[in-house]
This record gives structure tokens, C-alpha cells and sequence, in this order.
């Protein structure tokens, strides 16, 4: 019995924090089966709200300890709706220097939240698509990580500015 009351305060809380997620706009994940292969691009399909607000841009990203980096390279393209694109590459610390994995998270499964691109307004209407693909490499190699083990989703997020 008691446990069952701890669970059902738990699943509230968790209710009640997502749904007092109101600076969120576009938030969407995607699961990478097993291993996140080199050539392996996770796209996403965004309709912006408005062209006149400016908004924080995240690649959100879940792992768990078989993750065995201390940093990720990622790029990052978003494509336009008039063709336009840009590509970045981005750095990101996974670990403190003592190897314990970064993100928040009770169990093995760690969430990151990783910043993209900041004050960003759409000004062209239409859709606009963000590709997302894993640039590793080990030192000393030349060649990258084919198969890069221990992520599990990839995810997207648009925020209104906290101000607004």
C-alpha cells in the first residue's frame, strides 16, 4: 500500500512538471536503434509559431553508461524553407573529468539538454528541417566512429525566451 501511494506521488509530480513546461514550442525525440551509425542523419520537420519572436534552440540527447566519450561532436544542419541551410559543427562535454556521465537522471538513462542556437527568429514562413548526425572520432584515428554506442534518443526542442 505504501508503495503504491509513493508511485502515485511520483507520477504526479511528473505530470505536474511537464505540464508546467510552458516555454516550449517544438519538443520531439527520436530513437536510435542499438548503435547511432556515422552516416545515420535524425531530421526533424519544424513549423515555426511566428516570424517575429526569437526563440532558444536545443538538441536534446538521452544515453546511458555505455556511452564512453567524455565529449560528443555532433552537426547540426538547418535547412530553410527558400533552400538556405547551415551547418555546425558543435562540442559538447559528456563527462567531468573524474569519467561520471553529465544530464540529469535517476536511473542509468541520462538526459542532456544541449544548447543549439540562441535568440533565433524565423523569419522565412514554412517548414523548416534540422538534421542531426554524430561526428566522433578517437584520438589518434584518422577515420570516424562507425557505430557510436550509447545513445538511445535525439531530440529537438524550440523555446519561447524565458522573458516573454
Amino acid at each position: 500500500m505504501q508503495q503504491s501511494k509513493v508511485l502515485l506521488f511520483f507520477l504526479m509530480a511528473s505530470l505536474v512538471c511537464v505540464s508546467c513546461d510552458s516555454n516550449r514550442v517544438f519538443d520531439t525525440y527520436k530513437s536510435v536503434p542499438n548503435k547511432w551509425h556515422k552516416d545515420s542523419v535524425i531530421s526533424f520537420k519544424v513549423s515555426p509559431p511566428d516570424s517575429t519572436n526569437a526563440y532558444n534552440l536545443f538538441v536534446n540527447l538521452r544515453n546511458t553508461n555505455d556511452y564512453k566519450y567524455n565529449n560528443l561532436f555532433l552537426i547540426v544542419e538547418m535547412g530553410f524553407p527558400h533552400g538556405k541551410t547551415i551547418k555546425d559543427t558543435l562540442e559538447y562535454r559528456m563527462a567531468d573529468p573524474s569519467g561520471k556521465l553529465l544530464g540529469t537522471g535517476l536511473t542509468d538513462i541520462k538526459e542532456n539538454k544541449l544548447w543549439y542556437k540562441e535568440e533565433v527568429v524565423f523569419k522565412e514562413k514554412g517548414d523548416y528541417n534540422v538534421n542531426i548526425q554524430h561526428a566522433m572520432r578517437e584520438n589518434g584515428k584518422v577515420n570516424g566512429v562507425i557505430e557510436l554506442e550509447g545513445i538511445t534518443d535525439i531530440g529537438f526542442r524550440i523555446e519561447k525566451l524565458r522573458n516573454e
